[in-house]
């Protein structure tokens, strides 16, 4: 509980400055770099203070001069200050929509190429997704979620469609990526921090030359990152030849519909 205090506490410090400072040079010139690298450093040096190590796998693997889609798991609070700034260059994500109304808040987080989505809303999912290709086709990395929620015990839930669609549309590369450890040092519904050490592992990049449709990508991504996981929280696999043909020309077969309708 101490070290949750101190790192919430260093927060709630460093946002004079970032008031101070960084508020208004991002207003005066419009770019939000100043802004976004003290964020960054602020996210990691509060998770430092919380007393996390972190280990990451396949890191040097990504190009820093490409822009990706990051899919990662989700199971805990401290899953987003510690893995955005573990992201080569600035990465946007989608946050509440409730949060852009904040007058400042909000004018940061536009500036910040963040983008507004309700869970709750089909159609504001649509906008987003549509939102989110803009961002990625001016450089931006997206870093998203891609279970939509934390789940409450490591292991993974089902996944959102939208983030699929957005791979498609932007023809970019997709990183899965498993996030192992934030379960045990926060999981959801606690509070209080244990300190511990969490692995990212960032797994190879899939090329869209590689997606070979929407249900096959969602199961490449699925299946990276639930191998990620330890022994006792990953999905009974297929293992056979044989089960791997059938699934995927189950999924070829849903495709096909789709195209026919």
């Amino acid at each position: 509980m101490i070290r949750t205090v101190l790192m919430l506490g260093f927060w709630t410090a460093l946002l004079p400055f970032a008031a101070l400072l960084g508020f208004p040079w991002t207003l005066f010139t419009g770019n939000v770099s100043f802004l976004y690298r003290m964020g960054m450093w602020g996210s990691w040096t509060g998770i430092c203070i919380a007393g996390i190590k972190v280990k990451t796998i396949g890191l040097d693997k990504l190009d820093p001069a490409r822009t990706y889609v990051f899919m990662v798991n989700h199971v805990s609070n401290i899953d987003p200050p510690l893995l955005l700034p573990l992201i080569p260059r600035r990465t946007s994500v989608m946050a509440r929509k409730e949060l852009f109304g904040y007058p400042l808040l909000g004018k940061m987080m536009r500036l910040g190429s963040l983008v507004p989505v309700d869970r709750g809303n089909r159609e504001s999912g649509i906008a987003a997704v549509r939102a989110a290709s803009h961002v990625i086709r001016s450089g931006i990395n997206m870093t998203i979620f891609v279970e939509g929620k934390r789940s409450y015990d490591g292991r993974l839930l089902p996944f959102k469609k939208g983030p699929f669609y957005l791979a498609e549309e932007c023809d970019v590369p997709v990183v899965p990526v498993t996030i192992v450890g934030t379960h045990a040092i926060m999981p959801k519904r606690r509070f209080a921090i244990r300190p511990g050490t969490v692995t990212v592992i960032f797994h190879d990049a899939i090329e869209p030359r590689d997606f070979g449709g929407r249900e096959r990508l969602m199961m490449t991504v699925r299946s990276a990152i639930d191998s990620g996981l330890t022994p006792e929280l990953q999905e009974n696999r297929v293992t056979t030849t044989t089960d791997i043909g059938k699934q995927e020309r189950g999924i070829v077969a849903r495709e096909a519909r789709e195209a026919r309708t």
